[in-house]
């Protein structure tokens, strides 16, 4: 196309958040000499007043295209469309009159985005805007001052239906979860099974059309990824040990069956799009983590700038910390964050015929007497 994207143009003392965009052609067409875009960061949650939204569509219609894009793939409030000259005025209004800052872009912390969360969502199982917003007012400069190898992303979804589809597109994706037994409502689960009008499969999503009787064991037992439950003499059970907490049981008879009650969040680390190697998806870090507001989220801050330490120092330009782990291996992702190996961390077997020790592993470290050593290995 005719379109060039340039990194030149800013709003001042702003590394991101305005996208520059030239046309190849200004002379012939002069009216889209410039067409910049900007990133506004969106609230947690998406939550906006009618008030707000009339603003900020007059403000664009006064000093762009009145374009927008509500959302851009990180969540951004997308301004599509304005010339070099009005990218101050549109900024002062916000940030001054709107109480609104920008996005990110570029290779810094792009926006987080969250679902609901608690605010909307029964399977929530942590304070997903809560969350988002801490973190967002804590890594502002990282927003906005591009420091990083390439782009990080935060997402955060309440429960494991991921409605922001943070486990494949974000560096760091955290996922609520429960560590107990799924609770069960016997006698709903028998009202699913004698297709009773009140109990809709699915909560009623799929009743345009007649998919036949409800099978229990079809729809449900037969699609559970690890076969951990039955349906006998009337009784559901499920074994809590092999319960991978996909939700799929859940989505289908969400009148019988509730997450648990002592819930929390994953982390996962290191997905994105396939720009260099190849499309990731996020690999557990965290199983289980407590979500804890009343300390400022210390664990999850610290987590945070330990992983931030390592790749800023070991990454590459424009690689993403999928990339660098894979590079580097998973366990000196362990190493950096000071978490303990477990098996949910094996995502296959190891390939590299060789182990790897640290210098404290090794009795006597790695400075030996050779003529000592000579004495017990001759050759």
């Amino acid at each position: 196309t005719h379109w060039k994207h340039g990194g030149i143009v800013g709003v001042f003392g702003y590394g991101g958040g305005a996208i520059g965009r030239y046309c190849d052609q200004p002379k012939l067409l002069p009216g889209v000499e410039h067409f910049h875009t900007l990133r506004v960061n969106q609230p947690a949650g998406k939550y906006y007043s009618t008030d707000y939204l009339r603003k900020l569509s007059d403000l664009w219609d006064f000093r762009g295209s009145g374009l927008t894009n509500m959302h851009g793939a990180t969540g951004d409030i997308i301004l599509l469309g304005t010339t070099t000259p009005q990218l101050e005025e549109v900024f002062w209004t916000l940030t001054h009159d709107f109480n609104q800052d920008l996005g990110g872009s570029g290779s810094n912390l792009r926006t987080p985005a969250d679902c609901l969360g608690q605010s909307r969502c029964e399977y929530s199982c942590y304070d997903t805007s809560a969350l988002c917003h801490f973190l967002t007012n804590e890594y502002q400069d990282e927003l906005h001052r591009p420091a990083f190898p390439y782009k990080f992303k935060f997402k955060f979804d309440g429960c494991p239906n991921c409605c922001v589809a943070s486990i494949a597109r974000s560096d760091m994706s955290f996922v609520g979860t429960w560590k107990d037994d799924i609770r069960i409502d016997q006698d709903a689960v028998n009202k699913y099974v004698e297709q009773d009008p009140a109990y809709p499969s699915n909560a009623g999503a799929h009743k345009g059309r007649d998919w036949g009787p409800f099978d229990i064991e079809k729809e449900v037992v037969d699609l559970c990824p690890t076969h951990c439950m039955k349906f006998e003499n009337k009784k559901w059970t499920i074994d809590t040990e092999n319960c991978t907490r996909c939700m799929h049981c859940i989505n289908v008879m969400p009148r019988a069956l509730k997450i648990g009650k002592e819930t929390g969040l994953s982390i996962l680390c290191g997905a994105k799009s396939p720009i260099r190697d190849g499309a990731q998806m996020g690999s557990l870090l965290v199983p289980f983590m407590e979500v804890n507001p009343d300390n400022d989220y210390e664990a999850i801050t610290e987590l945070i700038e330990n992983i931030w330490d390592w790749w800023m120092e070991e990454g590459k330009n424009r690689e993403r910390l999928g990339e660098l782990i894979m590079r580097q291996g998973f366990q000196k992702l362990l190493g950096v964050t000071g978490i303990k190996a477990i098996p949910q961390h094996v995502s296959y077997p190891r390939s590299n015929p060789y182990i790897f020790w640290k210098e404290d592993e090794v009795p006597g470290g790695w400075e030996r007497d050779v003529d000592e050593f000579r004495k017990h290995h001759l050759r």
